[in-house]
């Protein structure tokens, strides 16, 4: 799923959306490192500026010209910058498939180094090789992964007597106390085209996988779809929150900003993100603590509550640079584990591997359990096979928000789209 994720994502994650303007890619840029053989140039989200700019202030092998842009503006413009032959030498990329920056989808268009011979990528888990591998061979280095729940306000959840649920009832009555209070529920930004996906992924490990965890293998095979699966229920499920007026007004015409500040300021209770924007809501409010997060109960089992965890977008090397060993050198860099530790550190993720120094968000203690208790699924765009079904999953949901379709005929589109060659 695109993020910021990505998110994107998804990875989501990775959490993608949007048209780019070529020109916002400069607006954060820097130059960072010392030494010779030419300065090189880097592209990545502005999610993951802190991270980036920390490391590469402590990279003295190379110069870099380090820019960043949101999430919803990087895609189009870098996808662009490669098909024209003009690639940063080190760039985003997102994960395994399902969008046109990501991993699969450029690697195969021969736009991505072979990372395979570095040292970390003897360290990614086996559930998530097919989001750093496509035929065996590594291409994106990517920190660690994400998670999508709910971010919440501990003053308005104090204030409404709740406590984060652990069932779907639960998390309805949660909500109906909090509107009884006079807060919106949940805050809902569906105008930021990435912001649609969040809640239909947190519900479906729990409505598709816990049921059927091969589910992406038989969709593949032709022998499972959207419309004969627990997608029916998710869907059902996300506009049942609208039905009884737990979204604020006009989610179609809220942004992410504007979600992000309803949290951060108590004007919403919640908002279901992933948690690679956490920074982004704790710069909006009051303290750092002021808020939390925890896992969105799709079930009313609490036994048969899954998670969605999907690695967070990475960075990779383009095949075509003119510095190529250089740029290799500095992902390389990346995958030692004191780094992958503090750059998972800086954007509330799980790193990609363990040890004693690792430092995880305590907000993502509650996430834990389901990752290593293997209740836990990549982001769903991750294992698509074309770059158009996350943006139809997009348009379904505003369309489904604005009531201007049914969720079967939502489902059928993205059947539709999945099949496409």
């Amino acid at each position: 799923m695109t993020s910021s994720t990505g998110l994107s994502r998804r990875g989501f994650l990775g959490l993608t959306g949007g048209v780019a303007a070529m020109g916002a890619l400069a607006a954060c840029g820097g130059t960072s490192g010392s030494g010779g053989g030419g300065t090189l140039r880097l592209v990545g989200v502005a999610d993951q500026q802190k991270p980036l700019d920390l490391l590469l202030k402590e990279y003295t092998k190379t110069k870099f010209n380090a820019s960043f842009a949101p999430t919803d503006q990087v895609q189009t413009s870098v996808r662009t910058q490669l098909g024209a032959g003009n690639a940063p030498d080190v760039h985003v990329v997102y994960p395994g498939d399902g969008s046109a920056m990501s991993m699969k989808q450029i690697s195969e268009a021969g736009l991505l180094a072979d990372l395979s011979g570095q040292s970390w990528t003897k360290r990614i888990p086996a559930g998530l090789k097919p989001a750093f591998q496509n035929n065996g061979k590594t291409y994106i280095y990517s920190a660690g992964s994400s998670v999508i729940g709910a971010i919440y306000n501990k003053k308005v959840f104090e204030e409404a007597d709740v406590e984060p649920p652990t069932t779907w009832s639960g998390f309805l009555e949660v909500c109906e106390k909090i509107k009884k209070k006079g807060k919106v529920p949940i805050a809902l930004g569906a105008q930021t085209q990435w912001v649609t996906q969040l809640i239909t992924y947190a519900l479906v490990p729990s409505t598709v996988y816990a049921k059927n965890p091969d589910f992406d293998e038989r969709m593949k095979a032709g022998s499972a779809s959207f419309a004969g699966s627990g997608w029916t229920e998710a869907l059902e499920m996300y506009l049942d929150l609208q039905k009884r007026g737990y979204f604020n007004d006009n989610p179609n015409g809220t942004t992410f900003e504007q979600q992000t500040s309803m949290v951060a300021t108590g004007k919403a209770a919640m908002a279901i993100q992933v948690s690679a924007v956490l920074p982004d809501f704790r710069k909006s409010a009051a303290s750092a603590d002021a808020l939390g997060m925890f896992p969105v109960p799709g079930a009313d089992d609490a036994n048969q509550v899954w998670i969605p965890a999907g690695v967070v977008v990475g960075l990779g090397v383009s095949a075509r640079g003119k510095h190529l060993d250089e740029a290799k050198a500095f992902i390389e860099f990346l995958g030692e584990q004191k780094n992958m530790n503090r750059w998972a550190e800086a954007i509330a993720c799980v790193p990609l591997s363990r040890d004693a120094n690792s430092k995880i968000d305590p907000v993502l203690d509650s996430f834990l359990p389901f990752i290593d208790g293997n209740k836990a699924v990549p982001f769903m765009d991750q294992a698509w096979p074309n770059a158009e079904v996350q943006p139809a999953h997009f348009a379904a949901v505003q369309e489904l928000l604005g009531g201007k379709t049914t969720v079967d005929a939502a489902l059928k589109k993205l059947d539709e789209t999945y099949r496409k060659n």
